[in-house]
């Protein structure tokens, strides 16, 4: 409820943010590649997993970037690249204006994260903190092999193509330029 309520300032909203971003991204590196591995501790022998492939994180800017250090927290040799997608207004039509992935990506497991999901996205792993029915129709349509992680959606979209109920301009409540 924190990131709905319109009152809490930046410091707050990015608090929770991360919180939130933290969970996701537990639940969603599940699915990342594994090999069983056993370490010696000071009273014997311990078995576990470590992460065995390549893993990206993807931001989508700018919003996006409130949630990378969450994911880089529990992941911390992660690559990491960067989408600029803009979203027109009427249409709800993201375009792509940046796209700066790391290299030699094709075996890798991407997590493409973002806030929201109004409109279209390709990845292996989406997260996103809320999303719209119309976004989640468009991706397991689209995409039916992307996994999908969003602990919300919400009624649908308004007629400027935000969600509702949502949380407001994510990107403007985490950074303070609202």
């Amino acid at each position: 409820m924190e990131l709905r309520d319109a009152r809490p300032e930046p410091p707050a909203f990015r608090r929770a943010a991360t919180r939130i971003s933290t969970l996701l991204a537990a639940e969603a590196l599940r699915d990342v590649p594994s090999t069983s591995s056993t370490v010696i501790t000071s009273h014997g022998p311990a078995e576990g997993q470590v992460v065995s492939g390549d893993v990206v994180v993807a931001p989508v800017l700018r919003a996006g970037l409130g949630m990378l250090d969450a994911v880089l927290a529990l992941l911390p040799v992660a690559r990491v690249g960067h989408i600029g997608l803009q979203c027109d207004k009427s249409t709800a039509i993201a375009t792509t204006y940046y796209a700066r992935l790391p290299p030699d990506i094709g075996n890798s497991f991407v997590m493409v994260i973002d806030p929201v999901l109004a409109a279209g996205a390709r990845a292996i792993c989406m997260i996103c903190i809320v999303a719209a029915p119309k976004g989640v129709d468009v991706v397991t349509e689209r995409h039916p092999d992307v996994a999908l992680y969003a602990p919300v959606v919400d009624r649908g979209l308004d007629t400027r193509k935000y969600i509702v109920s949502g949380l407001g301009d994510f990107g403007d409540r985490l950074y303070g330029t609202v």
